[in-house]
């Protein structure tokens, strides 16, 4: 460690920057754990409504009324079992444009990683250091990733195996 330590006083960082392979693209600057880097804005990239266009009201009251629209029908959550998840395990019921952590604090959409953090802690301390999802523009400085989002569907996250376009082109060579 002493010779490491040593060869370590004299370095001056490096003089690339991956500045102009993200600078079309609109960042946020994040900390969290004693890791500070880039993350895409998401709010401004939902291409849905706002929730609060249709939810006017907080969920239970609309669900009181009996008249609430049946909506999301094309949306299907294949995140956990019925018994543990359902919409406002994640989106907050009284505040329809944000969602809520665990213990009901809001979370902001361009946040959301910290949600995903509450029960995939061990993805987001690897994600935190650098090693769980793709950096944005390499590895020069400043430090940009995806989120979570970025890459995962929240409502169904599994990401399907894939096979080689090699391995795919062969067999379909194959089949004719």
């Amino acid at each position: 460690m002493d010779k490491i330590e040593g060869e370590g006083k004299s370095y001056k960082g490096v003089s690339v920057s991956s500045e102009s392979y993200i600078d079309h693209i609109k960042t946020m600057e994040i900390t969290t754990g004693e890791h500070t880097f880039l993350i895409p804005e998401r709010k401004s990239k939902i291409k849905s409504y706002k929730c609060t266009e249709c939810h006017a009201k907080p969920l239970k009251e609309m669900q009181l009324t009996g008249s609430a629209k049946k909506a999301h029908w094309d949306i299907g959550i294949v995140h956990a079992d019925k018994n543990t998840m359902n919409c406002i395990s994640c989106h907050n019921g009284d505040v329809m444009d944000e969602l809520k952590s665990l213990t009901g604090n809001p979370i902001d959409f361009n946040n959301s990683y910290i949600l995903c953090s509450q029960c995939h802690t061990k993805q987001f301390k690897d994600w935190e250091g650098g090693a769980h999802g793709k950096r944005i523009g390499g590895w020069a400085p400043p430090r940009a990733a995806l989120t979570c989002v970025n890459c995962h569907n929240p409502h169904d996250p599994h990401i399907a195996s894939k096979w080689p376009v090699r391995y795919n082109s062969v067999k379909a060579e194959e089949r004719k």
